[in-house]
This record gives C-alpha cells, structure tokens and sequence, in this order.
C-alpha cells in the first residue's frame, strides 16, 4: 500500500473506480442500464469505448492538475477556464446534482442489501452507511485513500470469484449470448459517451489523490491506467450477466439473481458485505471531494477548515441523498443519469481535451526535456 509505484500509477485508477462503482455499477443494474440492454456484443463495444475515453481525460486531468498543483475540483476548473474561470461554478453546480443522485443510489443499494441478504431494515443499512462515512471524512484524505485502496483489491478478488462461479455454472449460456448477438454502432457510440461523460464527473473530484505524482510520465501514466481499472470489474459482472440476457434486464439488482443461480449462501453473503463495502467507498470519495474544496476555500483566506465540519457535510449529504432514495433504484438510474450527463460532456470532457490538452502541449514546449 505505502509503495510508490502504487501510490503513483495504480492509486488513481483504483480511487476513481471507488468512486463510480456506487449501487448500480456494482449491483449490475447500471451495466444493464447502459450497455447489456443494447445486446450483448454491442454493450461489450460500448464498454471499450468508455475505458477508452475515461482514461484520455483522466490522463489530461491528471497531467493538468500536476502542472497548475491543483488538488480539488474548484481550483482545477478555475485554472482550466482562466480567464474566465467563473465558470467553474457550472461544474459545481452540476456535481452537486450529481452528488445527490448518486448518494440517493447508494442508500436505496445499501437498505436493499441488508433487506434481502439478511432481512434487516433498510433504515440500519443507511445509518451504518452514514456512521462508517461520516468517520472516513473525519479522518481525511489518507485515510480514505488507505481505504478505498484496500477495498478495491477486495472487490477484484470477490469479482474475480464471482465470474468464474457464474462460467461455471452457466458458461455455455454465455458464450452463446455473446456469440448469438448483432452490434449496433451508433449506440456504441451514443451509451458508451453517455456513459463516460457522466462518470467523468468523478475525475475532477479524486484529485486529491495526484499530490502523489511529480513528473509527466507518472500524471500521464496514472490517466492510462485509470480507465481500465476502473472498467475490470465491470467488465467480469458483465461478461457474467450474459448468459442470463435477455430476461436479466427488467431486474432491479441483477447480482441477486447470479447469485441465487450459483446458489452459494456463503458467498452471497460475502458478496453482499463487499458490495456494501463499496457503496461506503463511492459515499466516501463524493463528500470528501466536496470537503477539499471548502479546506481550499478556507486556505485562500489563510484559515484551517475545521475538522468537525467535515463529518457534519457528510451526514448531511447523505441525509438529503436518502430521502431522495425513495425513488427507487431502478427510476434513479433510469431518470436521473441521462439528465445531467451531457452537462458534464460540455462543461468538463471537451474543454479539458481541447483547452486543457493545448496547455500541457504548450507546457511540454516550453520545457521538452523537463519533467
């Protein structure tokens, strides 16, 4: 963990799938929302395409928040948008909406999690939820790092289990529905950029975590990386979910349905208590983006963010993020993602590959044999 070519290259791309993974990535309900509802080898090319595109702009990020020494997400965009760097607000505006969105997913995930493996109330799941963040955002930015480090080599190794259970069981069943499916390409095109672009969002927001990188080759390095991280796990739940396609779609929590397939009560469980794990990871990274931002705030106008105020955001985030839960999961994902994702195409993706890459070029320029 306390390496550096973790901290450098790997530390990024794992943070950022903390971040995205929250209750529909990681109970398969957005994978399906996304790409498998396209067909099975049209979704599978939509998904290349996203990893193709989260790590091109991760990289630009990276690589410009290294340059400008950049560390939250106001001060990215103000440096980003100079001189007219006011319109970082509009970023704001719109993650705090997504914030919302997605804090409202991860409390519907976390109640139907402890409801359907263990049969307790949706309330304990969102109260312990809240407990376990409100403590990391308390501690700060290593701890959180230590933990959504840890955590995502946790749920490699349980995603990894839980493919080759599922090949086990019904591999035949997949290696048809991928063999037996027809690409669409524009909706390559349209779900894999839809999809990017609102995940993106979290780019800007795990910033925090490039203090760790000091030459071009590790920023540039790190935004490679990140997309395939990030899209693996992914990937694996995927391939997974295949062979129960078409009939997996109209599922709220298709990792229910694989699991009573495999019909391992030991595992479901194991699963169930990783999965939760990460809807803390993603609740975690959200409000912590928002914490630096206020503690960069505070520092321009030399005061030191007090540390009580960051679990009392948190909670309160959270608080708002759970009354909205009462949506439903399957209408959050449903109505709410396409809302605001071309929002954050607009405003961050074309101005941080246009803008943002002409001022790295212009940087390497300038000094082409520096860091």
């Amino acid at each position: 963990m306390r390496s550096r070519f973790f901290q450098k290259y790997l530390l990024p791309g794992c943070i950022f799938q903390s971040l995205i993974i929250a209750g529909g990535y990681g109970t398969g309900r957005e994978l399906v929302e996304f790409f498998l509802s396209l067909g099975p080898l049209t979704g599978l090319l939509a998904m290349g395409l996203a990893t193709l595109i989260w790590s091109a702009v991760a990289a630009s990020s990276f690589e410009l928040a290294r340059l400008t020494r950049s560390y939250d997400y106001r001060t990215f965009f103000i440096r980003l948008f100079a001189p007219f760097h006011r319109l970082w607000f509009v970023f704001e505006v719109l993650y705090i909406l997504q914030a919302f969105l997605v804090l409202a997913v991860v409390a519907a995930a976390a109640g139907a999690i402890l409801l359907e493996t263990f049969g307790v109330p949706p309330l304990v799941g969102v109260v312990g939820m809240m407990a376990a963040i409100g403590f990391l955002t308390l501690r700060g930015t290593p701890a959180i790092e230590r933990f959504l480090a840890s955590w995502s080599f946790v749920l490699y190794a349980v995603y990894g289990a839980f493919f080759i259970l599922c090949w086990t069981h019904f591999g035949d069943e997949i290696a048809t529905g991928l063999s037996g499916s027809v690409v669409e390409v524009s909706l390559v095109f349209k779900n894999g950029v839809g999809y990017a672009g609102y995940n993106l969002a979290m780019i800007p927001a795990i910033l925090f975590c490039m203090r760790h990188s000091e030459t071009r080759t590790e920023a540039l390095g790190a935004g490679v990386l990140t997309g395939p991280i990030a899209m693996l796990p992914g990937l694996l739940f995927y391939i997974a979910m295949v062979g129960q396609y078409p009939e997996i779609v109209g599922e709220e929590v298709p990792a229910n349905v694989l699991l009573e397939l495999i019909g391992s009560r030991g595992f479901q469980v194991t699963f169930q208590v990783v999965l939760f794990g990460t809807l803390v990871e993603t609740g975690a990274g959200l409000v912590h983006a928002v914490n630096e931002r206020l503690a960069a705030t505070y520092a321009e106008h030399d005061r030191e963010m007090p540390d009580r105020l960051r679990p009392v955001i948190a909670i309160g985030m959270l608080s708002i993020g759970a009354v909205s839960a009462q949506v439903g999961l399957m209408d959050l994902i449903a109505r709410g993602y396409g809302t605001i994702t071309w929002g954050f195409v607009v405003i961050f993706v074309i101005p941080v590959l246009t803008l943002g890459v002409w001022r790295i070029l212009k940087s390497a320029r300038a000094l082409p044999f520096g860091p």
